[in-house]
C-alpha cells in the first residue's frame, strides 16, 4: 500500500475514533498503536513505552503541571471575583465599562492562570451575574467572557505556546513574549466592541423608555467614590505583583520556565494562604487534585499525541505531506491561508493541544521553507485555535459558559461568541500587515541581552 493511501486511511481512522466519542487521548493512542500493528515491524510495540518516555523526556514541559498547579490555586480562589470588582469600579464610568472591565480582569486573570476554562469560570461566575443585573443582554455578557477566557492560551503562561515550543524547537522565552503584543491588541478590539454594544443595547433601551416602556438597568448610572475605588486594590496588587515577579524572573534571565513555574505555583498558594487564609488541608487539597487531575489529562494526551505524530513520522505521512504542499508551490500568503483554514476545521473537533502536536511536523517544515517566523506563526496559530474555543460545534468555552450560567439559551451563547471570532479574524489580518506587532518585543529583549 502506498503512501498517500496509508495517509487516508490514518486520517480516516483519527476522524471515526474521534467521531465515536473515545476521548482523545486514547483515541489517539488506539490509532497509533493499531497502525504500528499492522504497518510497522512486530518489534515497535515492544519500545513504545520508550517512545513515548523519550519524546515527553523534556524540561519544558515539567513546566506545564506546575503552571497548572499556579493556575488551580488562584482559580479557586476568590481572586477572580475580586479583580473583577476593582476593574468594576476603575472603569464603570467608560460607556460600557462594566463589559471592559470584564475584559481587562479576564486579561490579567488568564495572565495569571494560563486557562482559559479557568478564566472563564473564575471571571464569568461573578461577572456574567453583574452584567446581566445591570441591563446587558445575556448573549453580549455571555460573548464577553467566552472571548475573554480565550486569552488564556496566548498571553504568558501559555500552555498552548509551551507545547508549541516544543513541537517547534523554537525559544519559550521569545513565545512568551511574542504573545503579549497581540493579547493587547485583542484586549483592544474586545473592549472597542464592549464599548459599541454597549452603546447599540443603550441607544434601544433609551427608545424604549421614551416610548413609555420599563426602565432598563441599563441606563442607571452608578457611582463610586474614590475610597471605594481604593478599597478594592489591596486584594489584587499581591496578585498582580505575583505576576510581575514571575515574569521579571522569566525574562530577568534569573530562572528557567520550569523554575518560574515552581516559583509561581508556591507564591499562589503563599498568597492565597495570606489573603483568603487557604492554608488547611482541607482547604489547598481541592488545588491539589484538581492540578493531579488536569495534569494527568493533559500528559496523557501529550504523549498519545506524540505517539501518533511518532507514527506519522515513521511512515513517512508527515514528510510526504509536508513535500506535497511544497511541491503544489502556493505563494506564501495562500499557503499561509489554507493551514490556516485547517486549524480552523480540526478546531471543531479537538483541543489546541493536540492540533499543535499532529499538525506540526507536517505544517511547520513548508511554513519555514516559505520565510515565515515559526515564533510569528506561533502566534498566529494560537489566535486561530482561540477561535476554536468559542465557535461550535466544539468550542470549549460555549460548554464553560453554559454551566455558569445554565439559564442563558446555548444559541445564545453562540451568538454573543460569533462577533469575537470576526475580531479575532481581524487580529490575525492586522498581524499578518504589521508582524512587527508580534515581534518587536523578543527583538527588543534580544537586543538588550547581547
Amino acid at each position: 500500500m502506498g503512501t498517500a493511501a496509508i495517509g487516508f486511511l490514518y486520517a480516516g481512522a483519527t476522524l471515526g475514533a474521534m467521531l465515536s466519542g473515545i476521548p482523545i487521548a486514547f483515541a489517539l493512542g488506539a490509532v497509533a498503536l493499531a497502525f504500528m500493528v499492522v504497518f510497522m515491524p512486530g518489534a515497535s510495540l515492544d519500545t513504545v513505552a520508550q517512545n513515548v518516555y523519550e519524546e515527553m523526556a523534556s524540561i519544558t514541559l515539567l513546566s506545564i503541571p506546575l503552571f497548572i498547579l499556579k493556575g488551580a490555586a488562584i482559580g479557586r480562589s476568590r481572586a477572580g471575583q475580586d479583580l473583577y470588582s476593582a476593574m468594576h469600579a476603575w472603569m464603570h464610568r467608560i460607556p460600557g465599562g462594566l463589559g471592559i472591565a470584564n475584559v481587562f480582569a479576564c486579561a490579567l486573570f488568564a495572565a495569571m492562570a494560563g486557562s482559559s476554562p479557568a478564566t472563564c469560570s473564575a471571571i464569568g461566575s461573578a461577572g456574567i451575574p453583574e452584567m446581566r443585573k445591570r441591563g446587558y443582554s445575556p448573549g453580549f455578557a455571555a460573548g464577553i467572557i467566552a472571548a475573554g477566557g480565550t486569552l488564556g492560551i496566548l498571553l504568558p503562561p501559555s500552555i498552548t505556546m509551551i507545547l508549541y515550543a516544543v513541537a517547534s524547537e523554537q525559544s519559550l522565552g521569545r513565545l512568551f513574549l511574542a504573545g503579549i503584543g497581540p493579547g493587547l491588541l485583542l484586549v483592544a478590539l474586545f473592549a472597542a466592541w464592549s464599548m459599541y454594544r454597549f452603546r447599540s443595547e443603550f441607544t434601544a433601551a433609551k427608545a424604549v423608555l421614551e416610548r413609555g416602556g420599563p426602565a432598563s438597568p441599563i441606563l442607571a448610572d452608578e457611582q463610586y467614590s474614590m475610597a471605594q475605588r481604593f478599597s478594592t486594590l489591596p486584594r489584587v496588587l499581591p496578585f498582580v505583583i505575583l505576576l510581575t515577579g514571575v515574569m521579571v524572573a522569566l525574562y530577568g534571565g534569573y530562572a528557567t520556565p520550569s523554575e518560574t513555574a515552581g516559583l509561581g505555583g508556591l507564591l499562589a498558594l503563599g498568597l492565597i494562604a495570606a489573603i483568603y487564609g487557604v492554608w488547611r488541608f482541607r482547604d489547598v487539597s481541592p488545588i491539589l487534585i484538581a492540578t493531579l487531575r488536569e495534569s494527568t489529562m493533559l500528559m496523557l494526551i501529550i504523549g498519545m499525541s506524540l505517539l501518533y505524530a511518532y507514527v506519522m513520522s515513521y511512515l513517512h505521512l508527515s514528510q510526504s505531506a509536508a513535500a506535497a504542499i511544497v511541491a503544489m508551490q502556493l505563494s506564501p500568503w495562500v499557503l499561509l491561508v489554507t493551514i490556516l483554514a485547517l486549524v480552523i476545521v480540526l478546531g471543531f473537533f479537538l483541543p489546541p493541544v493536540s492540533i499543535i502536536l499532529m499538525t506540526a511536523p507536517i505544517i511547520l517544515p513548508p511554513l519555514k521553507a516559505a520565510g515565515f517566523d515559526l515564533v510569528w506563526f506561533g502566534v498566529v496559530m494560537t489566535i486561530t485555535m482561540e477561535m476554536g474555543l468559542i465557535h461550535p460545534p466544539v468550542g470549549l468555552n460555549i460548554f464553560v459558559i453554559k454551566n455558569i450560567a445554565p439559564d442563558i439559551p446555548l444559541s445564545d451563547i453562540i451568538w454573543g461568541t460569533l462577533p469575537f471570532v470576526m475580531l479575532m479574524a481581524v487580529a490575525i489580518l492586522i498581524l499578518c500587515l504589521v508582524p512587527g506587532i508580534t515581534l518587536w518585543l523578543p527583538d527588543l529583549l534580544l537586543a538588550t541581552t547581547r
